[in-house]
């Protein structure tokens, strides 16, 4: 890692976190990574009914509709060695907090302006390390199994496996359409953790191909597996995203997350 030591981006104090897998040095540092994340507009009160036993207030768009980003990982080098992951978010704002005017364009403000986050409501990973370490410090909904990571140029296919059946539980395929070159955005993410809500940010380096959705489709299986199920609900079966970003180039610090009083 001598390369990513003396790079100032990882250059960072960190904290040991104990897990039932042993300690995480936080932030989780991650050097060398490919991602694809389609975005999807759903609709709105359905996106709300699975944030607000949170505490949490979807992002309202034009026509009604919320925010939904399902994004696939592969992690090829990171301080908690590799592993690929799969997100599944709701853009939101904490209960309370006034919406911003331009609530999209308000994510490309510093991450000390932010207020637009993510609810993560389903992360499944492939590394017992990495699942502890996301439910035993943030609380997010993580569960243990293979996920499949193919990205050449613009072409994508990630899977999830079905725990229970070993079966497909979703994919997302396709060939992206047109795009540009872009920055990758900071992020913050809200959880529900031990009685509290946790802000947590992710310091993000490394551009992206923003395209059009091509012929990309994410399909979801009728599995009774919660993943699914809560895919469906959002109408997200078959669904054609938005807009679809892509890269080989992604870097990442994951940082503890701060209570919100």
């Amino acid at each position: 890692m001598t390369a990513w030591q003396s790079d100032p981006f990882f250059q960072y104090p960190r904290t040991a976190f104990p897990t039932t897998e042993g300690n995480v040095d936080m932030p989780i540092l991650y050097y060398d990574n490919s991602q694809l994340m389609a975005l999807f507009r759903v609709d709105y009160d359905k996106a709300q009914a699975m944030v607000s036993p949170q505490g949490l207030q979807a992002v309202r768009l034009a026509g009604g509709k919320a925010l939904v980003g399902v994004a696939f990982y592969e992690y090829r080098q990171t301080s908690i060695a590799d592993y690929n992951e799969v997100g599944v978010a709701i853009a939101v704002v904490p209960n309370g907090t006034k919406m911003p005017t331009f609530p999209l364009l308000s994510m490309f403000n510093s991450l000390d302006k932010m207020s637009v986050g993510l609810c993560i409501i389903d992360l499944p990973v492939t590394t017992a390390a990495a699942c502890a370490a996301g439910r035993e410090i943030w609380s997010y909904p993580k569960f243990v199994t293979p996920i499949g990571f193919s990205l050449k140029g613009n072409s994508f296919n990630g899977t999830v496996t079905d725990p229970g059946t070993s079966g497909e539980l979703i994919s997302l395929s396709g060939q992206a359409g047109m795009g540009i070159r872009g920055p990758l955005l900071d992020l913050i993410l809200y959880s529900s953790h031990q009685g509290k809500m946790l802000r947590t940010l992710v310091n993000t380096r490394g551009g992206a191909k923003i395209c059009l959705p091509g012929s990309i489709r994410l399909k979801v299986s009728g599995s009774s597996h919660p993943m699914a199920q809560r895919l469906a609900a959002l109408g997200l079966k078959n669904a054609k995203p938005a807009i679809v970003f892509h890269t080989h180039a992604l870097q990442l610090r994951l940082n503890a997350g701060a209570v919100l009083p």
